[in-house]
């Protein structure tokens, strides 16, 4: 019998209620609702298939590429392959890679240094997000304010408390 104030888990069932004393009961071996691997009557899940496929399809193409790049042509020609791309392709196609990958880091690297303010720009150091604290309305003239509102600290105030060594 279930209490009404159980909670189901994959792993195990723990009973929270109040009139006895908590208790933990696993499942069967056959229970098809486990969770781990297969989702109910549906098989494994799309994500699990696909990683299973890409690997094995991962290796295999990795094979075929080394034994077409290393393999010499009599031996090819032996076991009737014939027909395969010019051996000038098995050391194009990884240097174009190379060769693109390494473009595109220099192209962001590029991007990034462009789209930096210098360091001697004022852009460093405010933006259209900063407030200056003196700038700020109150409406409580007289009255006192229990916390100031949210700013920015100025440059000099934080090179004043950072460097000049009056305390």
């Amino acid at each position: 019998m279930e209490s009404p104030h159980s909670v189901n888990s994959p792993r195990r069932t723990l009973s929270l209620s109040r009139q006895r004393r908590p208790y933990a009961s696993f499942p069967d071996q056959d229970d098809k609702t486990s969770g781990f691997g297969l989702s109910g009557d549906h098989g494994p899940k799309p994500s699990e298939v696909y990683g299973f496929l890409g690997s094995i399809t991962t290796v295999v193409a990795s094979v075929i590429f080394l034994v077409w790049a290393y393999v010499p042509e009599s031996w090819l020609h032996s076991i009737g392959i014939t027909y395969y791309p010019s051996r000038y392709w098995a050391l194009a196609v990884p240097t174009y890679v190379m060769v693109s990958i390494v473009l595109m880091l220099g192209f962001y690297i590029g991007l990034n240094f462009i789209s930096t303010p210098s360091p001697a720009s004022i852009y460093t150091v405010f933006d259209e997000f900063s407030r200056d604290p003196l700038s700020l309305d109150c409406s409580l003239a007289g009255e006192e304010k229990p916390i100031d509102p949210i700013s920015d600290i100025g440059i000099d105030r934080i090179n004043d408390v950072m460097f000049n060594n009056a305390a």
